[in-house]
């Protein structure tokens, strides 16, 4: 059982107070006290005078813990700065800063926009319109005749060129395409499972025709009969309605000002606002040629762009066309280059038996894409960009200090004032002098009063 004294009117334990003792002789000889540790262990002082003396001091230790936890708690703390005199590295670090504010002022605010928000979820409807007339094998046509399909939607097609296989009935007949010659029925067995025909292959060989034998819509296409395009589509007109809106600003727009004339044609330099379109022009705007995709066919993307700034007036919210060939991949393959598609018109005859005509069509399919982007000043990605500028002006400095570092003839002296080593042995501040008989007294590191906490490497680079 640990024993204790009375101090002061209170307890004390001496197992504490002795603990206390031999801790601060320890640290006397860790400081080289060693004579006055020897002349306070040898002190034939009345023990009792001593563990008076650590109580004391056990309690005085606990409150100036206390004391330091509480001030320590309410204090400042900032970096020490170091004052480098030297024009190379200054002017490193005013021209990093001044390119960090160029882009954020340039690029985030003024090219991106970066104070606003925006609605990318716009919502849209496209109404379409061709217009012209055309010859074609000698007959008139209309765009109930060339367009399909009718309903003028976001995508339609123009028919350039057909090959129509008139008059075709249910039967057996030769297959037209030449993948299916045959000289005896083996040749024809061996293509029995084949889409790729104009009917189903019987596996019979047609020996007179030297094609193989099909059961389907007879007489066979054949589309390597070639057929002239249908050179009026060039003048063709596409009108083109288009009406959006952003539903976060309940912003809505239309293509068509109010005050526009519809004899008008689009030009990307005196007519940006007309919504009418020469097909010519079209082909043209994406780098096409009318001779060569009217024998085969295409896809041509008509793209309308809203790109708004609602910082401004509402009536500066226009559409942006551009054109481009959507195939433009398949342009060189001899296997799926083009665009085609068939169609069939039935009738009867009189005798009551089922006929159909069969076109196979070669087109332009135009596709019209609508995209937006609506923008509105706020407050919070402002700020938050704003915080982030001001913060990354502080790159400089670590480039700055890099360059200090690594690069400059007195890179250890910078170092030497940057980085302040600290031993593993805590500094007694304020420290405890043991005195024999004495009180306890606290000593204080005074610092100058000129001092300014900051250092001043001077460079002549």
């Amino acid at each position: 059982m640990s024993q204790s004294i009375q101090v002061n009117g209170k307890d004390c334990w001496k197992e504490k107070a002795l603990n206390f003792i031999q801790r601060r002789l320890r640290e006397r000889e860790k400081l080289g006290w060693s004579s006055r540790v020897a002349a306070f262990s040898s002190s034939p002082a009345d023990a009792n005078r001593r563990l008076s003396y650590a109580c004391k001091h056990t309690d005085l230790t606990a409150d100036l813990i206390m004391s330091s936890w509480v001030s320590g708690f309410f204090t400042y703390e900032t970096t020490k700065s170091v004052v480098v005199k030297s024009w190379s590295v200054g002017i490193i670090n005013r021209v990093a800063q001044l390119l960090i504010i160029i882009y954020f002022v340039g690029w985030v605010f003024i090219h991106e926009k970066a104070y606003q928000v925006n609605d990318t979820g716009m919502e849209t409807a496209v109404m379409t319109k061709v217009k012209g007339f055309g010859f074609y094998n000698n007959s008139l046509m209309d765009v109930a005749d060339y367009v399909m399909p009718k309903q003028g939607s976001a995508v339609f097609c123009i028919i350039t060129r057909m090959v129509v296989t008139p008059n075709q009935r249910q039967m057996k007949c030769p297959e037209a395409d030449k993948k299916f010659n045959c000289s005896t029925d083996v040749d024809c067995k061996k293509h029995m499972s084949s889409n790729l025909a104009s009917g189903k292959i019987t596996g019979n060989c047609i020996t007179e025709a030297k094609q193989c034998e099909i059961i389907g819509w007879c007489p066979a296409e054949n589309d390597s009969v070639y057929s002239k395009p249908m050179e009026q589509v060039e003048d063709f007109t596409i009108f083109i309605k288009n009406s959006i809106r952003f539903p976060r600003f309940n912003v809505t727009r239309g293509n068509v000002p109010e005050n526009m004339s519809l004899s008008c044609t689009y030009d990307p330099v005196n007519n940006l606002d007309c919504p009418i379109f020469r097909v010519s022009d079209v082909l043209r705007y994406a780098g096409e040629n009318f001779t060569k995709i009217s024998d085969d066919g295409g896809e041509i993307g008509i793209n309308i762009a809203w790109i708004c700034n609602l910082d401004l007036h509402v009536n500066n919210c226009k559409p942006n066309y551009t054109f481009t060939r959507l195939d433009s991949a398949f342009k060189g393959s001899s296997a799926t280059k083009g665009y085609n598609f068939r169609f069939a018109k039935y009738f009867k005859s009189a005798d009551g038996e089922d006929y159909r005509t069969l076109h196979k069509a070669f087109a332009i399919r135009f596709d019209i894409i609508v995209s937006g982007n609506a923008g509105k000043f706020h407050l919070i990605p402002t700020v938050i960009n704003v915080v982030a500028a001001c913060t990354s002006v502080g790159l400089a400095t670590v480039l700055c200090d890099i360059i200090l570092l690594n690069f400059l003839k007195g890179a250890k002296q910078y170092k030497a004032k940057k980085f302040e080593e600290v031993s593993g042995t805590a500094s007694r501040s304020p420290s405890f002098d043991l005195h024999h008989g004495s009180q306890m007294t606290i000593k204080r590191e005074e610092k100058s009063s000129d001092d300014s906490g900051a250092y001043s490497i001077g460079h002549h680079v």
